[in-house]
């Protein structure tokens, strides 16, 4: 567990990714992402799924797992609409290369949809690759693909 800020980094329960339904707005907005939110992803893969909790309940979260390639591959990320430009999401990011580190892992990975450049910008920010590959997630779905090697060596702020 990391504890910074008041905030605790910990491996996410069935309890934290109810919550985290439950509060989908606050993390997401106009935006329903929530089919992509998968309990059995936090049951099955628990070290690499972390909640960010602070008195005021869970400020963001992570959630991934690592490929037998030895991939750290990030589902989702994301932080409550009053915990954004703190650091949080640099700090998430942290604890789960740390943690896929711990499990093997030698890279990371994510996607996102093209038009997401918010999330661009910020993995960028994180010196990830980006690639926008052509058809990724079905014909005509083009999404920007994020890489980069570990360790991953930013700023703990």
């Amino acid at each position: 567990m990391i504890v910074t800020m008041g905030i605790h980094i910990a491996p996410a329960g069935v309890t934290d990714f109810h919550q985290i339904l439950t509060d989908h707005p606050r993390y997401w907005g106009e935006r329903d992402l929530r089919s992509l939110h998968l309990l059995a992803v936090v049951q099955e893969f628990g070290s690499t799924c972390l909640v960010a909790r602070a008195e005021d309940g869970i400020r963001g979260y992570i959630f991934g797992f690592v490929t037998p390639d030895g991939t750290g591959y990030v589902h989702l990320i994301a932080t409550r609409d009053d915990a954004r430009g703190i650091g949080l999401g640099r700090r998430l990011y942290t604890a789960f290369a740390d943690a896929a580190e711990g499990h093997g892992a030698r890279q990371l990975k994510a996607i996102t949809s093209i038009e997401n450049t918010g999330s661009i910008a910020f993995h960028r920010s994180l010196g990830f690759d980006t690639k926008i590959v052509d058809d990724y997630n079905g014909p005509g779905l083009a999404m920007a693909v994020f890489h980069r090697d570990l360790p991953l060596n930013i700023s703990r702020t």
